[in-house]
């Protein structure tokens, strides 16, 4: 008589029913059915490191050139931030705060020009606290970054009021707590009047009559006109030789009037420091020492000169060259000193927004909202890393996710392979459960027992997968695959090694495998002795 509640008799023939009729180690469709778990496993595993090392290398880039929080403006007249820098460095999490200028620029050295460069002016006693920069330096340093007599650059316009011309009768807010002006004299509207009212009168030489007009004219205007007709040129105008003149090639001033300080070495070592990104400075063909010139674009309509303001050029001296291993920042990213890059633009000591790190950069949202809540005002408005990075990190999270769901598939199809094994187990060994049930083996115990089998063989699958995809994913550390920059923005196959990921594949699979076996343990625990006899 069997013990239905005996723990060992389930177990015992789950690992019975897992081996072959010859006695060996395991049956063949136990082992293919181990395999498939297995692949699925270790194939979910490696794309789950994969793609989580893609966000990681993302996130790590991103961080080590930008700020974890962003302070903006909604005005281009950011002069208070000093202030505000105060203010920020008492929010709780924030450990360090930089102001910051970053504007569109082109760089140019000897014939080969870079456009669509970004260049960001940074304090470089406070850039260490916020950035990563120094750690990215592959040459130079950033000891020379600031001039000694380095200052911020002065204000040349204040106000829209500047830019208009002189007696132009327009309105300009007035500042209320100012002083009033004493009144004008005169103004543009009775000078004008006045102006119309004297070419009104008639002329003085003229006499007035009430007839109709006299064409003749004194004795002595016709001596004046003819004596001004005699001193006029006669004759033709077209010089000697017709107009055969030819203008020369190449407008060159000479260098006394047009110095070039790239040409000079003693005034290239007086030139304000700049830091060009690996990428960037291979293009332009230039390293440590070398000079080259920066130009802002067009900045705009100017009232005051009525035309169209030319760019402002400035020379600057490559004293480090950094590395952000992210091909888009090593091309497109160069930092010089605050006050030059705020030399480019008449705002005096203005900024485009204040910069912090934080302590924990998974509380960036939170303390970002905090900083909301504390300016309490519509003028400013704060961004965290991710918020700025909203596009690159929200594709890497939904390619993430498709693709597990993808390769989860297959370890879906894996479990059919146990349930057809395990349906296979049942139809095999009809006769030896009826036989059973007839010693009194109940359905409970024989449900059990192929709940094991189909268990057993999701553990093993699940273990031999994980040290798979574990070892593949050490594989890809070991020897990385090369990858496109321009494509992938970073140069090799990244991965990323996490427990919890592996942890989650192989709970996954399991529970997968256990749904897998219920339906053949029914059908097991469910038959009759007679019916098994019967058709035996």
């Amino acid at each position: 008589m069997l013990h239905p509640g005996a723990m060992g008799f389930p177990l015992e023939l789950a690992l019975r029913y897992m081996r072959s009729k010859k006695r060996s180690f395991i049956s063949v469709g136990t082992l293919f059915a181990i395999l498939g778990v297995a692949l699925g496993v270790a194939a979910l595993a490696t794309v789950i490191s994969v793609t989580g090392g893609f966000r990681q290398q993302f996130r790590d880039k991103v961080l080590g050139v930008n700020a974890h929080v962003l302070i903006l403006k909604y005005s281009s007249d950011f002069h208070e931030y000093r202030k505000l820098m105060d203010r920020m460095k008492k929010v709780p999490g924030v450990i360090g705060v930089a102001p910051f200028v970053i504007n569109p620029m082109m760089v140019t050295h000897g014939e080969r020009t870079a456009t669509g460069v970004l260049l960001k002016g940074v304090d470089p006693a406070r850039v260490a606290q916020v950035l990563d920069l120094p750690r990215h330096i592959v040459r130079g340093s950033l000891s020379g970054l600031r001039m000694d007599d380095a200052k911020p650059p002065e204000r040349r316009r204040h106000s829209f009021s500047d830019d208009l011309p002189s007696g132009s009768g327009l309105a300009v807010p007035v500042d209320p707590d100012a002083d009033p002006a004493p009144p004008k004299k005169k103004s543009v509207l009775s000078d004008l009047q006045k102006i119309v009212e004297k070419d009104r009168e008639p002329d003085a030489t003229s006499k007035a009559s009430d007839g109709p007009y006299d064409a003749s004219v004194s004795a002595k205007d016709e001596d004046a006109h003819a004596k001004g007709a005699a001193d006029l040129p006669a004759g033709s105008i077209v010089p000697e030789g017709g107009y055969k003149s030819v203008l020369p090639d190449d407008d060159v001033l000479p260098v006394g009037l047009d110095p070039d300080p790239c040409e000079n070495p003693n005034g290239v070592a007086k030139l304000p420091g700049i830091v060009l990104g690996i990428t960037l400075a291979k293009n332009l063909d230039v390293d440590l020492g070398g000079c080259v010139q920066v130009t802002s674009p067009t900045i705009g309509y100017s009232f005051s000169r009525g035309a169209i303001r030319a760019p402002v050029a400035k020379q600057f001296r490559v004293i480090a060259v950094f590395d952000a291993g992210f091909d888009q920042y090593d091309s497109k990213l160069v930092y010089t000193d605050l006050y030059e890059s705020q030399a480019f633009y008449d705002t005096g000591d203005s900024v485009t927004g204040i910069e912090m790190k934080v302590s924990n950069i998974d509380d960036a949202k939170k303390i970002a909202r905090d900083i909301d809540e504390r300016l309490g005002n519509g003028v400013y408005h704060t961004m965290d890393w991710e918020e700025l990075n909203h596009g690159l990190f929200t594709a890497l999270r939904i390619q993430q996710i498709l693709m597990s769901l993808v390769l989860a598939l297959i370890i879906i199809v894996a479990a059919f392979t146990v349930i057809a094994t395990l349906i296979m187990v049942v139809l095999d060994k009809k006769r030896e459960i009826a036989v059973l049930k007839a010693m009194g083996a109940t359905n409970g115990a024989l449900l059990r027992s192929f709940v094991y089998q189909g268990t057993l063989i999701g553990v093993v699958g699940t273990a031999v997968g994980l040290v798979l995809g574990f070892a593949i994913c050490r594989g890809l550390l070991v020897h990385a695959l090369p990858l496109d920059p321009k494509v992938y923005f970073i140069s090799h196959l990244p991965v990323q090694v996490r427990a919890a990921d592996f942890a989650m594949v192989g709970v996954f699979a399991i529970l997968v495998c256990v749904v897998a076996t219920v339906w053949p343990a029914l059908h097991a625990s469910r038959l009759r002795p007679a019916e098994a006899f019967r058709e035996n």
